[in-house]
């Protein structure tokens, strides 16, 4: 029932995690696929070589989404290439330990540039696309952490909650023609939460308080974000759609 065909995807973050799962599940549902990534020129051409063995085309991007002039190049590129972009999946994030007394200005910057002026950044350019297209989706990854805090974390919590703040705002701003919502995933087993997960009292706390007993893959959390990028969430702006396995029980 979702056919992506003919639509143009940009997302930020595609080389690995939700990212990854996310370009290659909506290239096999029929869009071509932009993406963004910091530095593994490999794993990137993984993705793309993914992409095309489902029959679609793919751009990778290296950069750093903190910067704005690599946030107007994403949007530049991909519609100089495909001629219009029709979804955003914003999802190019940071998560970094730091108690609130031990948390230095360098720390703060990094996940506040990466998690949030990025997002901003790249958001603005693709609106300005959007807007004379007359349409257009984008789809915020939050977190369970913006909407509950997270002891440790809270910079990145900080951005999270933010995002949220963001998808509702912007949801008002955009509507009709642009739909905006966030998905907010829980614990994934993903490249950026490895250190908890492969230590066993830290994954056994972590399980601990999820009813269903195991944390996310990639896969379960890019359902979700193709859900809102198809014709299936036509009526949906301004939601925050949560992947947490019953974790955090918000409405």
């Amino acid at each position: 029932m979702i056919d992506l065909s003919g639509r143009v995807v940009l997302i930020t973050g595609g080389s690995r995690g939700i990212g990854r799962a996310a370009a290659l599940l909506m290239a096999r549902a029929g869009a071509d696929i932009v993406f963004d990534y910091r530095s593994n020129d490999a794993a990137a051409a993984k993705v793309v070589a993914g992409i095309e063995r489902e029959g679609r085309r793919a751009i990778a991007i290296p950069g750093n989404i903190a910067e704005d002039a690599h946030c107007s190049e994403l949007v530049e590129r991909t519609v100089s290439e495909f001629g219009k972009l029709d979804v955003l999946v914003n999802n190019a994030g940071i998560w970094t330990y730091a108690p609130i007394d031990e948390m230095n200005a360098d720390i703060y910057r990094e996940t506040i540039d990466v998690n949030l002026s990025g997002l901003i950044f790249v958001t603005r350019y693709a609106v300005r696309q959007m807007k004379k297209q007359g349409h257009g989706r984008i789809i915020n990854i939050s977190s369970t952490a913006g909407q509950r805090g997270e002891a440790l974390h809270s910079h990145y919590a900080a951005t999270k909650g933010a995002i949220i703040s963001l998808t509702k705002s912007w949801a008002a701003e955009l509507a009709p023609q642009i739909l905006v919502n966030s998905v907010a995933p829980g614990w994934v087993d993903t490249d950026m939460s490895t250190g908890p997960l492969e230590d066993p009292v830290q994954y056994k706390e972590i399980v601990s308080v999820i009813p269903m007993g195991r944390v996310a893959t990639a896969e379960e959390i890019a359902g979700p974000i193709l859900f809102l990028a198809s014709d299936l969430a036509t009526f949906m702006t301004g939601e925050i759609l949560n992947v947490n396995g019953g974790a955090v029980l918000v409405g």
